[in-house]
């Protein structure tokens, strides 16, 4: 019977999800889904100072928001420590480990000394054939002591087929005797992780490249603890345009989960454009419904090339990738729209814009309301932004659409609070009748309708573009419309948007 594929996603909670372990929980998660494997999410907690709560909190909320829901979990490392520190004893007691008393001054004073003969320092293994008397006598003394393990002597070699990377050695002569529990009695992540893959009985370990470097250790330590390795499959790294990798430190919010949340993106619409980040299909697809994607994964889709996040930090108008941005779009437009309403009302309510009638007796307009404008918006900030005027009378009208259809010709003003009364008597108001009062009050002042259409637009919704004319102002509504209209000669500026306000 062939072994379940158990996965896990590891993070460390020093600060938000981020979207390069966004992006490793991504394809963990779709790995198990593939093979109907076991998705597990561990917290590597056992840095308490720089561990909290708030960031334990922030990924577990970032994986939820995007869907990977795990099967086990959260584990959290901490409570493991006193296993960890028991696996040294015993690998101390079976010869692979010993302990080691050189202390941080003697380990500089020889680093030191490497530097001044320009060679490569190594853990000279002063303390790995101490005798029983030499180490009873160091710890009678009160000396503390780091474990280390033993690194095989010899012209042996580490070898693993990497999924991604293919055959990988390292040679036993280039890995020092590493330290696997410091001298204060915390165990190194390099124990900790192999002891919980064990425990958890983890059989692929899916993660970055830049955990490559560590993986001969590992496989040394699995070695020894009598435990057969997992399989590995190292994801290229992702590069901001300037071939940098991505990074809380550098890029600060721009790379986090939660910012793409609060500037207007769909889940899936994200995690289906992070997983093109080093993936792909052979016929280079794009888009992917989630059973679509889960049917196409594979571990041998993951490329070695780096792929690029283009992030912009300079300006924030394009703040991240188009593709980003177009596969939003893409969900945005075409998702269900009962789908789509949650989100909407989220983004709603964040702007103090959400009526509870939207799901009850005024439900259908809302639907058709989100209808119209979907069509030509890209985020779900769009709605609460560019969308505002169809929610709330409180808008503000951008300076240059007024400029260019209103305040240019000082007779528009008039006309527009004309056309507000026409509005207002209409005992009929549908796209029929709206058509026709135009065309006659252009014809009245002799005008083409376009110049009538442009300042109503702009007057009604503050924006020179939308989506279909007559249908927005159906949305709006015949008394919102005519107010709107009225109000023009008292429009107000707004100096620090550059904007103004009815």
């Amino acid at each position: 019977m062939e072994k379940q594929v158990v996965v896990r996603f590891a993070p460390s909670p020093t600060g938000y999800l981020h979207i390069g372990g966004a992006r490793t929980a991504i394809f963990n998660w779709l790995f198990a889904r593939k093979t109907g494997g076991k998705f597990i999410l561990r917290i590597e907690d056992t840095d308490a100072e720089r561990s909290t709560e708030e960031s334990i909190g922030g990924i577990v909320e970032g994986l939820k928001w995007l869907g990977l829901l795990w099967d086990e979990g959260p584990n959290f490392q901490s409570r493991y420590i006193q296993e960890h520190q028991k696996a040294a004893q015993k690998l101390i007691e079976s010869g692979h480990a010993y302990k080691c008393f050189c202390t941080k001054e003697i380990i500089e004073k020889k680093h030191e000394d490497a530097v001044k003969a320009k060679t490569a320092y190594a853990y000279d293994k002063a303390c790995r054939n101490l005798t029983c008397d030499e180490i009873a006598k160091k710890e009678a003394g009160g000396l503390p002591y780091a474990i280390r393990l033993k690194v095989p002597d010899g012209s042996g070699s580490v070898v693993f087929d990497d999924v991604v990377y293919g055959t990988i050695e390292k040679k036993h002569a280039d890995i020092e005797d590493f330290v696997i529990v410091r001298s204060n009695g915390k165990p190194l992540y390099v124990l900790s992780n192999a002891v919980d893959d064990i425990r958890d009985k983890v059989t692929h370990i899916i993660r970055g490249q830049d955990g490559l470097a560590n993986t001969p250790k590992q496989i040394l330590l699995y070695n020894a603890l009598c435990s057969p390795p997992p399989v590995f499959a190292h994801m290229s790294l992702t590069l901001d345009p300037r071939k940098a990798k991505i990074s809380k430190r550098h890029h600060g919010e721009l790379v986090a989960v939660h910012f793409y949340r609060q500037h207007g993106f769909l889940p899936w619409a994200l995690v289906n454009f992070l997983v093109l980040l080093g993936w792909a299909t052979p016929e280079s697809r794009e888009i992917f419904l989630k059973e679509e994607l889960i049917k196409a994964f594979s571990l041998e889709g993951i490329s070695r090339a780096n792929s690029v996040f283009n992030i912009n930090n300079d300006d924030p108008k394009y703040y991240t990738d188009p593709k980003a941005i177009n596969i939003n779009t893409h969900y945005l437009r075409t998702m269900p729209v009962e789908e789509l309403l949650p989100y909407v009302k989220e983004q709603l309510e964040r702007e103090a814009l959400w009526n509870d009638e939207y799901e009850t007796k005024r439900k259908e307009d809302f639907i058709d309301t989100i209808e119209l404008l979907r069509s030509r918006f890209h985020l779900l900030t769009d709605f609460t932004t560019t969308g505002r005027a169809y929610f709330s009378d409180d808008y503000l009208i951008d300076a240059d659409a007024l400029k260019k259809n209103i305040t240019k010709r000082p007779e528009l003003t008039k006309w527009l609070c004309n056309f507000a009364d026409k509005i207002s008597s209409m005992k009929i108001y549908n796209a029929e009748t709206i058509e026709q009062v135009i065309m006659e009050m252009a014809g009245e002042i002799g005008v083409k309708p376009g110049i009538l259409v442009n300042g109503i637009r702009v007057a009604v919704t503050g924006h020179a573009v939308g989506p279909d004319f007559i249908k927005s102002l159906i949305r709006i509504g015949q008394n919102n419309v005519a107010q709107r209209l009225a109000k023009i000669p008292l429009l107000s500026e707004d100096a620090s948007a550059n904007k103004y306000k009815l």
